[in-house]
């Protein structure tokens, strides 16, 4: 019997490119399955460039603690292709089963009879079959890759359709400037349908999707504009709305971009009807939230042991300048309550920039270690990944796995145990995460 690997090699196959932004081919294969995406549990639609999967991870914390049962799509995965589909349950979500995933891909590879399509699209058709023939009460739907021709924007009448912060990431598929990515971002706003726009890192991006929402019909909903408001006071969270405040726990997540999107993710979930919660929903969301391989610190495995005694040890996939911002400023607030040289161990794809990446970190950490990432052969080579990090100004050297990396920090003579960042890149993140023995879950 195949396996869900052997599968989705074959997929590969099918089409000569692997993004090709289209709905028509999975707009017919839909058609000869019966149109799944037309019997789903209401969804929330969420699209950004960064602070999606976190955003994501708020709503279905809250969720799930006021008893609902929530089905997940994200992308990409980090350790393995299952992680994709989160199929809900009323005492939590679980991963689909390999049979199951199986099962569904075989059905989408027979419906689909050999034409043209690409991977992600084969396989969010055969996500959204699970999800339409598994019950659950709220569907929360990741755009893989821009919004107006990814494929899953075949949802006539989102809940509510969310933009996380844009920034320009992907401009191969998406545009050169920051208002041709808006403009794709926006195409998940429907008709009639509430549009939850998120602070935004650039007016310009802000502009577009306000004017996008307004055009389509949709109902733009802006966060810390005249709908709500989100802020950190005293060390809590506090959300206001026209319906009264919450004052809630400070977000179990790291970093202060998390203030951000809980509150994105609690203005969504207003917006699209789930407004009857009682406060200890939120509060338990806030402390319940997690997503792996966004400043997650590592305690257990077999990594933390090969770094100094005392060390933290960090993982983030970000990958894009903006990301890199928000990483950057989260370190910057643990050195403030707890100050530790920083050490940065980076791999990153040569697609990315990482000049913009590191820049970010001047004058803050104390050294980069270039890694390579062996499972990618679009990788940036270390010595490249050096190089660069020189140039801005940072102290780097080379080490040929985060393994290595980590031992050589033992050789150092520490006033303090160094925080050390493993970082630059999503596929780094799940190598890291499957050699520690630490998979999501």
């Amino acid at each position: 019997m195949d396996s869900s690997d052997a599968l989705i090699a074959r997929f590969l196959a099918l089409h000569p490119k692997t993004i090709d932004l289209s709905l028509g081919r999975i707009e017919r294969l839909l058609d000869a399955l019966g149109h799944p995406e037309r019997r789903l549990p209401p969804t929330i639609h969420v699209a950004g460039t960064n602070g999606k999967g976190s955003t994501i991870a708020f709503m279905r914390a809250i969720l799930e603690s006021a008893g609902l049962a929530v089905h997940v799509y994200t992308s990409p995965h980090l350790v393995r292709f299952h992680e994709r589909i989160r199929l809900g349950r009323i005492d939590g979500g679980r991963f689909v089963g390999e049979e199951r995933l199986v099962e569904v891909l075989r059905r989408c590879e027979a419906a689909n009879a050999g034409a043209p399509i690409t991977v992600f699209e084969i396989t969010t058709a055969a996500a959204l079959v699970l999800f339409a023939e598994h019950p659950a009460d709220v569907l929360l739907l990741e755009v893989g890759l821009g919004g107006r021709c990814d494929a899953t924007n075949v949802i006539a009448a989102p809940a509510a359709a969310v933009v996380t912060p844009i920034g320009l990431d992907h401009a191969e598929y998406l545009g050169e400037t920051l208002e041709a990515v808006a403009n794709e971002k926006a195409g998940i706003f429907k008709r009639g349908c509430p549009a939850i726009i998120a602070p935004q890192d650039y007016p310009e991006a802000e502009n577009v999707l306000q004017l996008r929402a307004e055009r389509l019909g949709a109902r733009p909903i802006r966060v810390g504009g005249q709908h709500f408001h989100v802020r950190e006071e005293g060390g809590r969270l506090v959300y206001e709305d026209d319906d009264g405040l919450l004052d809630l726990p400070r977000p179990r997540l790291a970093g202060r971009h998390q203030i951000t999107n809980a509150g994105t993710a609690i203005a969504a979930l207003r917006a699209a009807g789930y407004d009857t919660f009682e406060l200890s929903a939120y509060e338990k969301g806030m402390l319940r939230a997690e997503w792996p391989g966004r400043l997650q610190r590592l305690t257990r495995g077999r990594l933390p042991g090969l770094a100094p005694d005392g060390a933290e040890l960090w993982l983030d996939g970000g990958h894009n300048p903006d990301g890199a911002r928000a990483l950057a400023a989260a370190m910057a607030d643990l050195g403030e309550r707890s100050d530790a040289p920083l050490v940065l161990v980076a791999g990153m794809l040569g697609t990315k920039d990482a000049e913009g990446f590191f820049r970010h970190f001047v004058g803050l950490a104390r050294e980069v270690i270039a890694i390579p990432i062996p499972t990618q052969i679009a990788a940036r080579p270390p010595e490249e990944i050096a190089a660069i990090a020189a140039r801005v100004g940072l102290t780097a050297s080379i080490q040929p796995s985060v393994e290595a990396a980590l031992s050589s920090l033992n050789a150092y003579v520490w006033d303090r145990p160094p925080r050390i960042l493993v970082c630059g890149s999503l596929y780094l993140a799940g190598e890291v995460l499957r050699s520690n023995g630490t998979l999501p879950a």
